[in-house]
């Protein structure tokens, strides 16, 4: 299934470019499930990220690879796949786009993922559409 959304911000897109860092990445997760970050190497092709994801009763772990990054004249994205995931999620890819618009850019995430059954996958839609949307004032904050 894919989830695409969208965040106008004010920054040039290579400004926000160099905000995509550990500390924004903190700073975007949403209060449940807590997340402990235990590796941030950045967001270039070979780069490691792995996180906990803390549900009270139980822990996961989540990493993922970007297996893919550039930057052009129109835009700067990257690519993260899970290599490890939560029992909930079978596939993730995650792309992470932010798009020149005139002085101002777009932070486009576009997400395909899929879940060890169907039906999840459908149930999975709404939880995921809200830890994104969570991201769009921090966003907006952040490259105002």
């Amino acid at each position: 299934m894919n989830l695409i959304i969208e965040t106008p911000v004010k920054q040039d897109y290579l400004k926000v470019k160099e905000g995509f860092d550990e500390k924004l990445f903190t700073r975007l997760s949403p209060p449940f499930p807590p997340v402990k970050l235990i590796k941030f190497d950045g967001s270039q092709k070979g780069d490691v990220v792995s996180l906990e994801l803390n549900f009270l009763l139980f822990k996961q772990k989540w990493t993922s690879l970007i297996t893919e990054d550039q930057t052009n004249e129109k835009e700067f994205f990257f690519v993260d796949e899970g290599t490890e995931l939560p029992f909930f999620l079978k596939k993730w890819t995650h792309k992470h786009r932010i798009i020149k618009k005139g002085d101002q850019s777009i932070i486009r995430d576009e997400i395909e993922y899929e879940a060890p059954f169907k039906i999840m996958t459908w149930l999975l839609y709404p939880a995921l559409w809200g830890q994104f949307m969570y991201r769009k004032p921090i966003y907006k904050k952040i490259f105002a």
